[in-house]
């Protein structure tokens, strides 16, 4: 859905402007302040517009202590004032942590919508991971998200988001596919087994806690590796199907839910995007490339903590195996960027030139350490994805960046600004996204899901954690890193 927001132009202080919430499901008012204060370019003075502090889901001394700090860094006092009300914003509004049968354990919100996304969950809390050694409290709720994303692979490993405790009537209960209770869709998407693995391997290697790493999550790893070789397609197309009665032509499946044929070749067939678009040739390639890095963080958490040397060398296998595949299948030697990466391929020999903002992405991949910053394909990949050669990169009046057939034309997605930033080794090519990301928040001081390329104030979703928590990431980062005077240059 659009939300448009209609701003004064010439705003001279902070005005009031009441959320409008468009679509099905709504954000809870004793969540997201139902008022945002509205910041001008002429604005002096800043007014958070994070939930006050009893209206708070989630408090962690230490994420209160690294704002404080960064705020102190930052001499521009509108990017301060984003970074306080974007990096603990999934904090704020959509973590649910408690203690069920024992262990801790956190339901996330993936902000207006209240399901639990095994993509988005895992992103959301990933950059407090870091913080983890200096608040406790802080680290029984990551391992609560870790314990839940266990919790929900065991429920169904093709599904990719989850409702807090069985839901009969659900949203999407409907589907042609094995739907259960306690599912809020299923949509089979290669990176909802991935970012878990990810989560509990970085929440490992900071914090050395392999509580996390119970029977459950062995059992989970189990099924992540069963699934991965279904999907491959070698003993036919497996036993997930997938058709919606929709008007929206990339929310169900061709051929009977099975979508488009794949010759197997040791790929990884997804049948939807993290975007939640079906997929055109199935072996999605920036997925596959997230798959391989998995599988190896599995295997060393299974070699090092649980000695299991035959499950570890099983992923190990795999991964070997789809990277072999993808240096033969996933390369386009293109007359323009020389051999970059393709979106899709179905090892026919039919590939699809483009890239989608969701992450993972091509231009994330190094991002996700799924490849090299400094590989020459990966290099060349990133200009044709940046670049009018992709069809959905837009460039407008107010700003240039990858969006995607999920919102569609002329939407540019924060996100793949934020990818760009990240990736980059350019400082001025950096300053330059953080501007962009600054220009566009439609004076909220948010990230949202997209914007239109020449008007920001009409942009999706008001409340998207992931964008706003992986903003606070990025300014993080660049701090950490030394970049201090880079960003009070702007």
């Amino acid at each position: 859905m659009v939300v448009k927001k209609n701003l004064t132009k010439k705003v001279l202080g902070l005005c009031v402007l009441s959320a409008i919430s468009v679509g099905t499901i709504h954000a809870s008012d004793n969540v997201l302040k139902p008022e945002t204060a509205i910041a001008s370019d002429n604005t002096q003075v800043y007014v958070t517009n994070r939930p006050n502090p009893s209206d708070r889901l989630f408090e962690s001394s230490a994420v209160e202590s690294e704002i404080a700090r960064i705020n102190k860094l930052l001499k521009n006092r509108r990017l301060a004032w984003m970074f306080e009300n974007c990096f603990p914003n999934t904090l704020d509004t959509t973590v649910h942590y408690r203690v069920q049968d024992g262990k801790d354990d956190t339901f996330v919100y993936t902000g207006d919508i209240h399901a639990m996304w095994l993509r988005d969950s895992g992103a959301q809390v990933f950059p407090y991971v870091q913080l983890a050694n200096k608040d406790p409290k802080l680290k029984k709720m990551l391992a609560g998200v870790i314990h839940r994303q266990t919790k929900s692979i065991l429920i169904d490993p093709y599904a990719n988001a989850f409702n807090d405790g069985a839901v009969p009537d659900g949203h999407w209960m409907s589907d042609m596919t094995d739907m259960k209770p306690e599912l809020h869709e299923r949509k089979w998407e290669i990176d909802s087994l991935c970012y878990p693995i990810r989560l509990a391997y970085y929440y490992w290697k900071v914090t050395g806690d392999t509580s996390v790493f119970d029977a459950d999550w062995v059992k989970a790893i189990e099924l992540v590796l069963q699934t991965f070789k279904e999907q491959q397609r070698k003993d036919g197309v497996g036993p997930y199907k997938f058709m919606r009665v929709t008007e929206r032509q990339l929310d169900t499946m061709s051929n009977d839910g099975l979508g488009n044929p794949v010759k197997p070749v040791g790929l990884i067939a997804s049948a939807f995007r993290p975007s939640d678009d079906a997929t055109t040739f199935q072996f999605l390639i920036p997925s596959n490339f997230f798959a391989v890095t998995s599988l190896r963080e599995a295997a060393e958490i299974l070699q090092t903590v649980k000695k299991n040397t035959t499950l570890a060398n099983e992923c190990t296998a795999l991964a070997n195996e789809v990277e072999t595949a993808l240096q033969k299948y996933a390369i386009y030697n293109h007359p323009t960027y020389g051999k970059i990466y393709a979106f899709e391929v179905d090892g026919f020999g039919n590939q699809l030139l483009m890239d989608d903002a969701n992450v993972p992405s091509l231009l994330a991949l190094a991002y996700l350490d799924a490849d090299k910053i400094n590989d020459p394909i990966y290099q060349n990949t990133r200009k044709f994805v940046w670049s009018e050669d992709n069809p959905y990169f837009f460039k407008g009046t107010a700003g240039e960046g990858i969006g995607g057939p999920h919102i569609g034309y002329d939407m540019i997605w924060p996100m793949s600004i934020m990818m760009k930033a990240f990736t980059s080794q350019d400082d001025a090519e950096i300053k330059a996204c953080i501007q962009m990301l600054m220009a566009t928040d439609a004076g909220t001081g948010f990230m949202h899901e997209s914007f239109h390329k020449d008007d920001p104030t009409n942009f999706t979703r008001a409340w998207f954690a992931w964008q706003n928590t992986l903003f606070g990431e990025l300014i993080l980062k660049l701090v950490n890193e030394g970049k201090v005077d880079m960003l009070n240059s702007l």
